[in-house]
């Protein structure tokens, strides 16, 4: 729901493209007609792959140009841009975040109804048209060390039940008073509470987990750090999170004006699951290569540019 070494864009940021894009909305009246294609991405090395992968994707079919916008600070602002045309795709929307952020709609947790919902409020709301998932779903997770895993034979949430009292848990700061599947809600849905739970940066969470300051953590299933760091994700086995399937959206209108847009675009339907988009992720926060290196190899090996 990132990064380029931190996951999420520092407030100031966040606050200067609000006010950028809010401040000069009488320009994005007029519809694209500059002939290249604007991709709005979030702060996120996740969000910053994909649109780089659109990108370039979009200029090898199409022979359009592309330019990305990225670092901005959340979903919201990305629709936004959207709405005002000063962009014309997202390269990440995610299901739960679109369902209860940009659509105010109460949570739901069923996958294929939430998308739904989602599908058919972006469209008939704002002409956004959101494509099936790429795949993967970024979503809260709890996670142990593998070495914990192993020892104490942890494969679900519901296994640390016996362990909780005794163990400090590290979480998302944003996360313990989210409504809906937030902590009160889950310590009533999982039965248990944690001796302790420290919330903190998200970066911070699984360098405490490393260094064995707390026992659990709670992170994101797709970021790169659970491979850097030797993680487990234990299934989430009461389905308390709700989906948060990682999809492009575009302009109705754009799809329109170039409608070899669309077909583009579903090249990637599907093409990417979750232990992929783990892989990319690391790629860029521990090898440190740039997001559109890793977009281009990633095309690459998938033989994106030899077909059409």
């Amino acid at each position: 729901m990132m990064k380029i070494k931190q996951r999420w864009l520092w407030i100031p940021l966040t606050i200067i493209a609000f006010f950028v894009l809010a401040g000069c909305s009488h320009k994005y009246e007029a519809k694209n007609t500059s002939g290249t294609i604007r991709i709005a991405a979030v702060s996120s090395t996740e969000s910053q792959i994909m649109a780089n992968i659109l990108s370039q994707l979009i200029e090898h079919d199409t022979g359009m140009k592309t330019k990305i916008i990225g670092n901005l600070g959340s979903s919201t602002v990305c629709h936004k841009a959207l709405q005002r045309n000063n962009a014309d795709v997202m390269a990440t929307s995610y299901t739960g975040t679109d369902l209860t952020g940009t659509l105010g709609e109460k949570p739901e947790k069923n996958p294929q109804v939430a998308t739904r919902i989602v599908d058919r409020e972006l469209k008939s709301r704002y002409h956004e048209v959101r494509f099936p998932t790429y795949g993967f779903a970024d979503t809260y997770a709890f996670m142990v060390t593998k070495q914990l895993a192993h020892q104490k034979n942890l494969e679900t949430v519901s296994d640390l039940k016996s362990f909780a009292s005794q163990w400090n848990a590290g979480v998302d700061s944003s996360w313990i008073n989210r409504k809906g599947d937030g902590y009160r809600s889950f310590k009533k849905e999982y039965g248990f509470d944690f001796k302790r739970v420290y919330p903190m940066q998200i970066g911070l969470v699984y360098d405490a987990a490393e260094q064995g300051k707390m026992q659990t953590i709670l992170g994101y299933s797709t970021d790169g750090r659970i491979k850097s760091y030797q993680l487990k994700i234990l299934k989430d086995d009461r389905q308390f999170f709700p989906p948060y399937e990682a999809a492009a959206v575009a302009n109705e209108s754009i799809l329109k004006k170039y409608p070899q847009l669309g077909p583009t675009i579903h090249k990637l339907d599907g093409q990417i699951n979750l232990e992929t988009m783990q892989e990319l992720n690391y790629q860029v926060d521990d090898q440190l290569l740039e997001p559109s290196t890793v977009a281009h190899h990633f095309l690459v090996k998938h033989h994106y540019f030899t077909k059409r």
